[in-house]
């Protein structure tokens, strides 16, 4: 049996998408955005009280990178992970949590932006210092697109991986806060990479009211609002 539980946009989303991308079979547990994830319930699953929690062979897995490590080890028939002893395995490794840098800063900007209700609460500052930072992560999946390799649609050379997924993924949220505009390289990967329908199968519904981002992007902040 294997379980998720989930909240629309947020880090569980990469998890969804490879489940989707295994085609295996699971239960999806849908969060809304309110204290139900502090409750004692799910905090016997997640103590930090957040989402992914990923019940599998009961036990529980809670950070994204290992959850792909795992999955990918237990179906390696679908070819999204690379074993030891594979010539893309060091590499697929550092992608697939290089995944986990960019979400730190999107964390940091959605934290700023969307979380904090009082205008008085927020820094520009702190919101352009991130958004540099999100354009340097830009860079470096940029310039892996850019490297003359034969074929190099994917983060691989060796092709399509969870290493794409968690990237994209994590392109996905950050693109609420810096535009893939001046990365042309990333921005045809990531629209490679997001015409997958396993990847819309992980988007909120669009009938779907409970979503973390409330716009499609959220420009620069200078200063309190009116």
């Amino acid at each position: 049996m294997i379980r998720l539980h989930h909240c629309h946009q947020t880090r569980s989303m990469r998890t969804l998408w490879l489940l989707h991308e295994l085609e295996v079979d699971f239960e999806l547990v849908l969060y809304p955005f309110d204290e139900t994830l502090r409750g004692d319930a799910y905090r016997m699953l997640n103590p930090l009280g957040r989402v992914p929690a990923l019940e599998i062979e009961g036990e529980v897995m809670t950070e994204t990178g290992a959850i792909a490590e795992y999955l990918c080890e237990t179906f390696p028939e679908a070819g999204l992970g690379r074993p030891p002893g594979d010539l893309d395995r060091m590499d697929w490794l550092v992608w697939v949590h290089f995944a986990e840098t960019i979400s730190q800063h999107t964390a940091a900007l959605t934290q700023q932006h969307v979380a904090l209700f009082d205008d008085s609460m927020r820094s520009p500052t702190v919101m352009k210092l991130e958004a540099r930072r999100l354009a340097k992560c830009y860079d470096v999946i940029e310039a892996r697109l850019s490297t003359p390799v034969e074929n190099r649609d994917y983060l691989l050379t060796s092709g399509f991986s969870a290493a794409d997924i968690g990237v994209g993924q994590a392109v996905y949220m950050a693109r609420h806060f810096v535009t893939l505009d001046t990365h042309p390289e990333l921005a045809k990967w990531y629209a490679r990479i997001t015409d997958r329908d396993e990847f819309r199968k992980a988007l909120p519904p669009e009938d779907e009211g409970n979503r973390l981002y409330a716009q499609d992007f959220y420009p620069p902040w200078d200063s309190p609002r009116g």
